[in-house]
């Protein structure tokens, strides 16, 4: 009984140490300790102080023995390594004046010596108060030093004074800034208004300047405007002017051009007229020639014709008379004898007529047919012809022209080309060495044909060669 209760005491005991050594490895195993990257862990032994950390030599992790322990017991404080910040939010100031006013301030800070940051705060709560007081104090000795206009325009150059105050106090913490502190706001303290007023002010500057800026803007845009509607209109007048000049230079061209023209063209008309007048003489005298002919061929034909007429008068009144002479010795003959003696004086009679009216009747074909002939071998004839018919149309304007100079004793034959003016115009030049040189190349013309040289000979008497037609 005795052996077996000593067993199970001996079971039990072991059981709970076993249980109780258990529970001590877990305790010592919820020891252990990892640092986050963000963080560093200070570690006070009795001996010594270590940090436990991302970028520590020493390592992240650790094992926090109680500080009740004898010799292996601990402290800790643990302080971020990341950036952090700190902001004074409605922080009063004063300005050298004395004036009151509000700022908003934000800094960034980063623990470079945690062991020096660990020295000096029991935790980081403690350190972001010290930091505070430290950030306070330079924010109000700065601003104190300067008035609250200088204050409100240089915000940034404050911000570097705010950094340099700080900077050498933040070394005893083992801290220093990231980024220049920031002057974040200012404004009014309360019941105070010295911000709005100033505000109110900068604003008022600010319109006049601006009206006063707008305004010259304005009077610098009239002026400009103006000075750019005179160059326009100068520019355009010159414009104007180099067109009239252009204008008047070209209208002195055209005119000296129509000028020229028109004395060309009368050079022509006058060379043309002086040519017409002479084409007209040759026709008018060879019209005249061969109305003389014509005339002379219807005396030949009127004399012969009174002739034949004679002939056959005296040969009816000779037939008559025998005719009577034979019935006055015949009358004892019949009537038929007597019919017959009247038809043959009435044969004899028409006889007699019909010669004559066929020599009457060839008279004149036989003057048309010496005519055509002469007009089929003349090319000279042929042109006449064809101004004859033009000379036609202005006959009657001819006439009366004629009929109004006629006491001028002058005679005008004007033609399609010109008028009774244009005509004595001609006739000036036909008058003159020029006109003369003209004549004597017509009447040597003339005397190249058998029809010209018979006209040159009857004016001048001469003998005339030329056939008379039958």
């Amino acid at each position: 009984m005795d052996f077996f209760s000593s067993g199970v005491l001996f079971s039990i005991a072991g059981v709970i140490a076993f249980l109780l050594i258990f529970k001590i490895i877990i305790w010592i195993i919820n020891l252990r300790r990892v640092v986050p990257t963000n963080e560093v862990h200070i570690v006070q032994s009795s001996k010594f102080t270590t940090s436990y950390g991302k970028d520590t030599e020493n390592g992240n992790t650790y094992y926090e023995w109680p500080a009740w322990l004898p010799i292996i017991g601990i402290t800790k404080i643990i302080l971020p390594v990341s950036v952090f910040d700190l902001d004074l939010t409605d922080y009063e100031a004063y300005d050298m004046g004395r004036l009151p006013f509000r700022v908003d301030i934000k800094a960034f800070f980063r623990i470079v010596d945690s062991n020096l940051a660990a020295q000096r705060v029991a935790s980081f709560e403690d350190l972001n108060n010290q930091l505070k007081a430290i950030v306070q104090g330079s924010v109000r000795t700065i601003l104190a030093s300067n008035g609250i206009e200088e204050i409100m325009q240089g915000r940034a150059t404050f911000g570097e004074q705010f950094t340099k105050e700080v900077a050498e106090q933040l070394t005893n913490w083992g801290v220093s800034a990231v980024k220049n502190i920031e002057l974040m706001d200012i404004r009014d303290a309360s019941g105070s208004h010295v911000i709005s007023n100033i505000m109110e002010k900068k604003k008022s500057q600010i319109e006049m300047e601006s009206r006063s800026e707008v305004a010259e803007n304005m009077k610098k845009a009239q002026i400009a405007e103006i000075e750019a509607k005179r160059e326009t209109d100068i520019k355009a007048q010159e414009a104007l002017k180099q067109v009239g000049i252009q204008t008047a230079a070209k209208d002195r061209e055209v005119g000296i051009a129509n000028e020229k023209a028109t004395q060309a063209i009368k050079e022509e008309q006058k060379l043309t007229t002086e040519k017409d007048l002479a084409v007209q003489k040759i026709a008018e005298v060879t019209k005249a020639g061969i109305d003389k002919e014509v005339q002379i061929v219807k005396a030949e034909q009127e004399r012969e014709t009174k002739v034949i007429n004679a002939n056959a008068d005296k040969q009816s009144q000779v037939i008559k008379a025998e005719a009577e002479k034979e019935m006055l010795t015949l009358t004892g003959q019949g009537q038929l004898a007597n019919k017959e003696f009247e038809a043959k004086g009435i044969t004899a009679e028409g006889l007699a007529r019909a010669e004559a009216e066929k020599a009457l009747q060839l008279a004149p074909v036989q003057a048309q047919i010496t005519l055509a002939k002469e007009i089929g071998s003349n090319t000279s004839y042929q042109d006449y012809l064809i101004k004859v018919e033009q000379i036609k149309a202005n006959q009657t304007v001819g006439i009366e022209q004629a009929k109004a100079l006629e006491k001028a004793d002058v005679k005008i034959i004007a033609n399609t080309g010109g008028d009774a003016s244009t005509a004595m115009t001609g006739l000036g030049s036909v008058i003159s060495p020029k006109g003369g040189t003209a004549i004597g190349g017509m009447l040597e013309a003339l005397a190249n044909t058998e029809q010209g040289k018979a006209i040159i000979n009857k004016i001048t008497g001469g003998e005339n060669d030329t056939k008379k037609p039958d």
